[in-house]
């Protein structure tokens, strides 16, 4: 079992900066592939990034490539989301997800542990 716990979260005006944390304890997180998604109101949950369990990839939406960037710190047991240039459109819940290894890591099917979320609104 794993729980994470997101954080960072909160009111940025559009093209300011936001850094998303998620804390992960239970199993060894290392082991786990990590991953970021987000629901707008009205809009199915949908993949930002994600980065496997080794760090050695990394993968970005098309929609936040060049702009967000995702890096991990097994030492902290901590995954991050650096947001920058941000949109009114990234306006969204944010979850932080872990996910088994060997599964993909871009769609929700490829995590099992995912935490509750935290708010990011931008304004115009």
């Amino acid at each position: 079992q794993v729980q994470v716990v997101e954080s960072g979260g909160g009111l940025v005006q559009a093209g300011g900066s936001l850094r998303l944390s998620c804390a992960a304890s239970g199993r060894t997180f290392s082991g786990f592939n990590m991953g970021w998604f987000r629901q707008a109101p009205g809009k199915e949950r949908e993949f930002v990034a994600a980065i496997r369990w080794n760090g050695g990839n990394t993968y970005y939406a098309d929609s936040v490539k060049g702009r967000f960037t995702i890096s991990r710190d097994d030492a902290k047991n901590t995954v991050y989301l650096q947001m920058n240039s941000l949109k009114p459109e990234d306006t969204a819940v944010y979850y932080c997800a872990a996910g088994d290894p060997r599964w993909v890591v871009t769609t929700s099917r490829g995590y099992e542990y995912w935490g509750q979320g935290t708010q990011v609104t931008v304004s115009s």
